[in-house]
């Protein structure tokens, strides 16, 4: 390695020692002195600095300078040329300063030999870094021996110095000890040098910082390149009262990052499911029409199944236990060689989320209302869920064929909820429908046909599909399997679905006829099997091509999902952190849900948390689908639950185990015998309310004073009457005075068990003889209500 000392630049560039030493402390570090030897990147900033403040205005000045320095070269004698030969490269070499003056006469008076051996060693000579070219006379240059000598000195060991040397050293050493010294002012004071420089560069450029929707605030720091109590004193400043652990939003990031002085922009983060689902516009030329998904809805045992059982010419509804939708179905059927989708939902005022399911994946709404009962609850729900999802309503006035139905007080009670009829100047279709007959059927398909060719339906069938889940329910043989709707794309046997937290690889496809198919497209209901788990109704699926991307989206899914169910739990603020307290007086029904399908496990669990009051709260502790196993019979258990099933049954192990454990089991088929059941049950469970039951009045005539038993009061019978063990009120002037018990109630001298009004009898109350001739003993008894 070259080394290359500050005295032998500055000599180089014709400067002092003290030029080069001001131009490193200013744009690097300073030197500890002259001897120091320089590294690269000093030698670059001395170069760059000298260069650009020491501009020339013509090259001919470095001509001019050359031409007298050639004649001089060409002038010595023959005789002088090995000396001239010899000196260039001693001098061209950076040359380093004589030692001090008291080892001056010392080293020169070393013997010859010790001066020629150093000679003989090979001497490198640096790259010259000096901009223009130097041409050195040599002739009369005279040897510095000395710098020869303090490269001798480096060889001799320690123990062959002299004294003179060893006292040198021991002043060197102590010159060193106050250097240390020193040493902790000057590193202070580089620092700060370093610090100011920084800061001047930072103002120059910028920095520039990404910062996503949310941050950290110890990131945001890092980010800005500054110190965390920078960051949380600007926004204390700016009144934010944050801990560096704490998570603060875009917005008050922008703010804070903009006031240090830096440049902010936006971050964006390209989520997984943005990788993996294809949510892009489709194209106009690439769009068909589609098949029309019409929802049947209405209030229960309207009719609505069995207008769907006329329409596809099948018994569906005396398969549904009590004749009511227990779970939705979806339909595909012909009309004059158009096909139609049909979803069948639920009337029942438990199925609310399913009704609102069925209305946010249709195109146009059919709502039947009979025509003896009118409009009824869940006719009206069905109504604003229409409205909500902006579909047109087609109103089918059902059962037509009654004697004496009039479709005239349907429509004016329609108009109460804003559907006028078109005969009355409005825009909602009216069909008068008999399910029964099939009167007006055929007329409410050609509305529902012109209804859909008015919204010119399209979508894209060659995509990746996507659409909802209607219905998802756990089979005992083929495991989960969800009713889905392709509402674009074609959905292909073997395509990887994701639906909320399932995923999985479609193995069979099967229509509303139960035909095996190998594809479906827009608008076609199919009931797929290879799902990982049982999704959840009204879930959206999607068809993805990377199949271990979409594990990992799943797993992602459960742990948000979970983060906020636990999130929710551990959430008090002070509004709420009494009725937290007052919680802990409640009873509470626990129970465990069990169904064939989860549409009708949501149904039964919203339904049950309903009924809660203020004295029992129930809680719905495990809702799922499929049979009652054992897994479930020991968390019921431990949680002190019972189970309710849902058109479900236990198996075997789980009957032994429920009557090992003393586990109570209900099987539901209608849900209302499911609620009812329930209520009555947390009639047991309710603090029992009481009635105030009036028995009778009697005047009292006169007292009588009676040792060791009190005051004995002598009554007349005016009403009703006196029953032993009856609560009475003492009522004088009309004032209650005593509230009590009796304690004696005699005729003559018989205890008595009641007497009746018109007779005499004597009488005591317990603990209290303040009575006086003219009250009123007023004697009632307390019965519990029945609720």
């Amino acid at each position: 390695m070259i080394k290359y000392r500050v005295h032998e630049v500055a000599k180089d560039f014709k400067t002092t020692s003290k030029v080069i030493t001001e131009v490193l402390t200013k744009y690097a570090e300073t030197p500890k002195n002259h001897m120091q030897v320089l590294t690269d990147h000093e030698l670059n900033i001395i170069f760059d600095y000298l260069t650009l403040n020491n501009q020339i205005s013509d090259m001919a000045e470095v001509f001019a300078e050359a031409a007298p320095a050639k004649k001089k070269e060409e002038a010595p004698a023959p005789a002088a040329q090995p000396a001239a030969q010899a000196k260039p490269q001693q001098q061209a070499k950076p040359q380093q300063d004589k030692p001090k003056q008291q080892n001056a006469p010392q080293q020169q008076a070393k013997p010859a030999q010790q001066q020629e051996k150093p000679q003989q060693q090979p001497v490198q000579q640096p790259q010259s870094r000096v901009p223009q070219k130097r041409i050195v006379d040599t002739s009369g240059a005279t040897l510095n021996a000395a710098k020869y000598d303090e490269r001798l000195d480096n060889f001799v060991p320690d123990r062959l110095a002299n004294a003179k040397q060893g006292k040198e050293k021991f002043s060197k050493r102590d010159k060193r000890g106050n250097m240390a010294q020193g040493g902790a002012k000057k590193r202070q004071e580089q620092k700060a040098q370093m610090q100011k420089l920084q800061l001047e560069i930072a103002k120059k450029a910028p920095t520039k910082v990404s910062i996503p929707d949310s941050i950290n605030v110890g990131e945001l720091a890092s980010r800005m390149k500054k110190t965390a109590a920078e960051v949380v004193k600007t926004l204390i400043k700016n009144g934010v009262m944050a801990s560096i652990s704490d998570v603060i939003d875009f917005d008050t990031a922008a703010i804070i990052a903009e006031e240090l002085g830096c440049v902010v922009e936006k971050e964006i983060v390209v989520t997984i499911e943005e990788r993996l689902i294809d949510d892009s516009e489709d194209k106009a030329e690439d769009l068909v029409l589609r098949a029309p998904v019409v929802v049947v809805m209405g209030h229960v045992d309207h009719g609505k199944t069995s207008l769907l059982d006329r329409i596809r010419n099948a018994h569906v509804a005396d398969g549904e236990a009590g004749g009511i939708t227990q779970h939705i179905g979806a339909y595909q059927v012909e009309i004059n060689g158009k096909p139609i989708t049909f979803l069948d939902t639920p009337g029942h005022e438990a199925f609310t989320s399913m009704r609102a399911r069925g209305a946010m994946v249709t195109d146009v709404a059919i709502l039947v209302v009979a025509a003896d009962d009118g409009i009824m609850p869940q006719t009206i729900e069905s109504i604003s869920h229409a409205r909500a999802a902006d579909i047109p309503i087609i109103v089918a006035v059902n059962k037509m064929d009654k004697p004496g139905a009039s479709s005239d007080r349907i429509k004016q009670q329609l108009t109460e909820h804003e559907l006028v009829c078109e005969e009355w100047g409005g825009d909602t279709i009216v069909c008068e429908i008999s399910a029964k007959t099939g009167m007006g059927v055929d007329n409410l398909l050609e509305m529902v046909a012109l209804s859909a060719e008015m919204r010119e339906l399209k979508a894209n069938p060659n995509r990746l599909a996507k659409g909802t889940v209607i219905e998802a329910r756990l089979d005992k043989g083929r495991g989960p399997v969800a009713t889905v709707l392709v509402q674009n794309g074609t959905l292909k046997s073997g395509d990887i679905i994701i639906a909320g937290t399932a995923v999985g690889r479609v193995r069979t496809m099967i229509n509303d006829k139960g035909q095996r198919i190998d594809k479906a497209g827009p608008s076609v209901p199919v009931e797929i099997t290879g799902m990982s788990e049982t999704p959840g109704a009204g879930d959206v699926f999607n068809v993805v091509e990377d199949e271990r991307m979409a594990r990992e989206l799943v797993e992602q899914r459960k742990e948000e999902r979970k983060n906020a169910t636990t999130g929710s739990e551990r959430k008090v603020s002070l509004d709420d952190l009494f009725a937290q307290i007052k919680e802990g007086e409640l009873k509470e029904l626990a129970i465990i849900v069990k169904a064939d399908v989860q549409g009708s496990a949501e149904a039964v669990k919203a339904s049950l948390e309903k009924i809660s009051n203020e004295e029992v709260r129930v809680r719905v502790i495990h809702s799922a689908v499929g049979a009652i196993n054992e897994s479930d019979i020991m968390l019921a258990s431990t949680s002190n639950a019972i189970i309710v099933g849902f058109n479900v049954r236990p198996d075997a192990a789980a009957r032994e185990s429920a009557v090992r454990n003393e586990v109570d089991m209900r099987m539901y088929r209608v849900i209302y015998e499911c609620i009812e059941e329930i209520e009555a049950a947390m009639k047991g469970m309710l603090a029992p309310q009481f009635k105030e039951v009036l028995l009778g009045h009697a005047e009292v005539r006169q007292t009588y004073k009676v040792s060791k038993i009190g005051t004995i009061a002598g009554c007349y019978v005016q009403d009703g009457k006196i029953v032993r063990n009856s609560s009475v009120r003492l009522v004088r002037d009309g004032i209650v005075i005593h509230e009590g018990e009796l304690a004696s109630l005699k005729r003559f001298k018989d205890d008595v068990k009641e007497v009746a009004s018109g007779y005499e009898c004597g009488l005591s109350i317990e603990k209290y003889n303040d009575i006086k001739d003219g009250d009123i003993i007023e004697a009632y008894t307390m019965e519990q209500i029945k609720l």
